[in-house]
């Protein structure tokens, strides 16, 4: 995932502009945003170390596995952190800084430690921290975050459920025995597919905001309109057949959805006049 992060960031960092982004710029956003990233992934996995050992996805990571100490996770995530923090303040501006500094926090802070093993609503509130690398982008070049960055931001916010709970839903069992409430192991699957259709639904319309405000054009909107039928027939399909397989398939797709809208994004940007 933080690849991921890294891409939106940085096509954040391109649409900002109609005329590339310096090299400087470039640099020092990409490097600072990565990682701090990183570093919140860190004490994500050193809060969660003793239940990620319960859980198959997670148990083969380094800190489960014994492969590094908590002190070493400790240090080096500070580290990593505290320099991508100078970098941006030093490469970008001060509003960058601070903008992802709060990320951070909202990531390790609110959604690690205060949602996720509280409420089935983690994914949905704290998923606004991890919609914010492409704002976080478009200020590390223009020291602004317009309502063109916030619409980006709103895209991510919305993808995030049905991403995530179509995750949880072939993962139940080990989110239920590392205690997580996750959606489908408090309300259930039927209720978790519905709601994935209905995100999905809301995504479809959300995705075609940068259109409406005149953001992007005609090839961003073919684009969008393949991506945003393959999601809901995923959606609908796992609804109808209750299927781990085509849960997979759908948090497979969810991945690529979104890299190849915020390409087309980027793309349409450029190259259309």
């Amino acid at each position: 995932m933080l690849s991921l992060i890294v891409f939106c960031a940085v096509i954040g960092m391109f649409l900002a502009t109609p005329d590339g982004v310096a090299l400087s710029a470039l640099a020092a956003g990409t490097l600072g945003i990565a990682l701090v990233a990183g570093a919140a992934a860190a004490f994500n996995c050193l809060i969660e170390r003793r239940r990620d050992e319960l859980m198959a996805r997670t148990r083969s990571r380094p800190l489960p596995r014994g492969a590094v100490g908590a002190g070493e996770t400790l240090v080096v995530a500070g580290l990593a952190g505290g320099v991508g923090l100078l970098l941006l303040l030093d490469g970008t501006n001060a509003f960058t800084m601070w903008l992802t500094l709060a990320t951070f926090a909202g990531y390790v802070v609110v959604y690690t430690v205060l949602l996720k093993p509280r409420t089935p609503q983690n994914i949905v509130i704290g998923g606004a921290a991890g919609a914010m690398p492409p704002v976080l982008g478009w200020a590390a070049v223009t020291g602004e975050a317009p309502i063109e960055a916030w619409l980006l931001f709103l895209i991510i916010f919305v993808w995030t459920p049905p991403h995530f709970w179509s995750l949880a839903l072939y993962r139940t069992r080990e989110y239920a025995a590392a205690g997580f409430p996750m959606l489908p192991v408090v309300r259930g699957r039927r209720f978790t597919q519905r709601s994935i259709v209905g995100y999905t639904l809301a995504l479809a319309f959300v995705s075609l905001l940068p259109v409406l405000v005149g953001m992007s054009g005609w090839l961003y909107l073919a684009v969008v309109v393949a991506l945003d039928a393959r999601f809901v027939v995923l959606a609908v399909r796992m609804l109808r057949s209750d299927s781990d397989a085509v849960a997979r398939q759908t948090f497979r797709f969810s991945i690529a959805y979104l890299s190849l809208l915020f390409a087309a994004l980027l793309v349409d940007h450029y190259a259309v006049a």
